[in-house]
């Protein structure tokens, strides 16, 4: 079960985090994964690796907000099977404290940076007979979430893309879910705590493990393994959903 030999998968943001997570998973699950990532260095050591694990992988630095650049991208790539949109970025502000600038740019990488991968990969996964696309939303499109309206905004317009993809493109065989993780420990979470709040590392780490009801962030390889599922045959039923990954946050904070 869960393997996904043969399968071309494209993975974007594969350079850290839960990105990397579903990249070394989804190659030792068979899959040629093509990592990409805005940071060149960041899917060099991903794919290199995967190679040292026995898998097969192909580093692609691209930005995602940049239409030109992933329909070259994915023109050189050809027919896949699995899109992954995970390149996303984050911001720290309320509607009245958010620069235009600021929203311009969460904009230009989460819902543009999807839509441009989705308007180049549709025709690839068509020419393959049809496959998986899976998007990372955030429970922030579901519930509120304090001083994260850009980015919660943009989360928000990614289900919404989910649901129109999945409804469109039934007939082709192309099945079109999301993902909504809580707080993942990640290496953002690790810097964002460094910078904001020198000295009181482990204290604020502690806080915010306790914002999920379950008691602690999840682990990227937590949330990879659910990706694994939704993009595999085994979830050849499901498609126009959304999956909270959250240790209870949307239902047991409400």
């Amino acid at each position: 079960m869960f393997e996904l030999t043969d399968k071309r998968a494209v993975i974007t943001g594969a350079g850290s985090g839960i990105g990397r997570a579903m990249a070394l998973l989804f190659a030792a699950r068979g899959a040629f994964v093509e990592a990409v990532d805005v940071d060149a260095a960041a899917a060099d050591a991903v794919v290199r690796e995967i190679g040292m694990a026995a898998g097969s992988a192909r580093a692609q630095a691209c930005d995602v907000g940049d239409q030109a650049a992933v329909e070259a991208l994915f023109g050189a790539i050809g027919p896949i099977d699995i899109l992954v949109n995970n390149a996303g970025i984050a911001h720290v502000g309320r509607a009245d404290t958010t620069v235009e600038a600021d929203f311009d740019r969460v904009m230009r990488v989460n819902v543009k940076g999807v839509y441009n991968c989705l308007h180049a990969a549709i025709p690839q996964l068509r020419a393959r007979g049809g496959g998986a696309i899976l998007n990372m939303a955030s429970v922030a499109a579901r519930v509120g979430v304090a001083d994260r309206f850009a980015y919660s905004t943009a989360k928000g317009a990614v289900m919404a893309m989910t649901l129109s993809v999945a409804k469109d493109y039934l007939r082709d065989g192309i099945r079109c879910n999301s993902i909504s993780p809580g707080r993942v420990h990640t290496p953002f979470v690790d810097g964002f705590i460094a910078k904001n709040y020198p000295g009181r590392e482990a204290e604020m780490f502690e806080q915010l493990s306790r914002t999920q009801p379950i008691g602690r962030m999840a682990g990227p390889g937590e949330v990879a393994a659910l990706a694994l599922y939704l993009c595999s045959e085994q979830a050849a039923f499901i498609t126009g959903c959304d999956y909270p990954i959250d240790g209870g946050f949307i239902t047991l904070n409400s």
